[in-house]
């Protein structure tokens, strides 16, 4: 991907693009849909906003506005012309944030277990958006979710990075999709892992339960998890989780497909249980899993950043309860 690539809009409509992508079709983006294909570059649109740009002429194909089924050839071209967000519309709440860091370009904050990132269909107010906009700006990406670059799963708690401006959006941007971001997770899973490894499969939707994903599929995006087993108990285990992708559920599917389930996750739930370990799992909020270390270079001073956060208390109550039992 290039970014800030030069626009081929025509002049009028070049004085209203805020950000440029160019992108170079492979021999695997063969058949490809041009909708899914700009999905699937990590460039943190919802799907209505990539239709928008799409529907609007503002992404093309050899410079020529193209249907969002068209599919793709290699080494066409594909173009992304970003124009600037629409009026804010997300309404600021008050509510206590975990602030770990904050400048002019960014914010890390430590996100509780159970707190949505950004609004959504059932989550219309109440998210962390709507508590960092309360006395904070964000910015970048859609304007829904305003600086938001990455996001975690409602129950999945620990550190992320907030934009608050579109500079430091951009850049950030591409440093996820370089793959050069620093994210490992905490996760304490059922059954006995190896020491150590890597599981790079394919990765999308269930195909008989859409909400869900699934690494166990014959296309999709690439997905990479590394693993370390930090400590193991009677029929469970602490797992380091290291991400060089970022897909929707990526640990909880890795796992769970691996045969070893998070505990206490309610969509990957464990198959089988000993009663011991079914106790615990009932216990939990929601799956035992935490963004616990983040390292990403400052959008503005190039610097290297890197923060720790500990699980929050029932993780760490459960984590007790196991190395008892050993």
């Amino acid at each position: 991907m290039i970014a800030d690539a030069p626009s081929t809009l025509g002049s009028d409509r070049e004085r209203d693009v805020r950000q440029s992508f160019r992108f170079i079709a492979e021999p695997d983006d063969a058949g490809v849909r041009f909708d899914c294909f700009l999905r699937d570059q990590d460039l943190n649109l919802t799907r209505s906003r990539l239709k928008k740009l799409i529907d609007g002429g503002f992404a093309t194909v050899d410079g020529q506005a193209v249907r969002p089924a068209q599919k793709l050839r290699p080494g066409q071209t594909i173009a992304l012309h970003i124009p600037p967000p629409e009026p804010l519309s997300v309404l600021p709440q008050e509510m206590p944030l975990d602030i770990r860091y904050e400048d002019d370009a960014v914010i890390v904050v430590n996100k509780p277990q159970g707190l949505v990132v950004h609004p959504a269909p059932g989550h219309a107010d109440g998210t962390l958006v709507n508590g960092i906009l309360f006395d904070r700006t964000a910015r970048g990406g859609d304007p829904l979710r305003p600086g938001i670059v990455h996001r975690l799963d409602k129950d999945t708690s620990g550190l992320m990075v907030v934009a608050k401006c579109e500079v430091a959006h951009a850049a950030l941007t591409q440093q996820f999709h370089d793959r050069s971001v620093d994210r490992r997770y905490m996760a304490l899973v059922v059954g006995s892992p190896p020491n150590a490894g890597e599981w790079q499969t394919f990765y999308g939707r269930r195909p008989r339960d859409r909400r869900l994903f699934s690494s166990k599929v014959r296309q999709g995006k690439l997905a990479i998890s590394r693993f370390i087993t930090v400590e193991r108990f009677k029929g469970a285990a602490l797992l380091e989780v290291t991400l060089k992708t970022g897909r929707t559920h990526q640990v909880r599917v890795h796992c769970y497909d691996h045969n070893f389930p998070v505990l206490g996750d309610p969509q990957y739930s464990p198959r089988r249980l000993s009663p011991d370990l079914g106790m615990l799992h009932k216990r939990l909020p929601g799956q035992a899993l935490h963004a616990a270390v983040l390292g990403f270079d400052h959008p503005e001073s190039k610097e290297r950043l890197q923060f720790k956060s500990s699980p929050p208390d029932i993780f760490l109550e459960i984590l007790a309860e196991l190395r008892r039992s050993v």
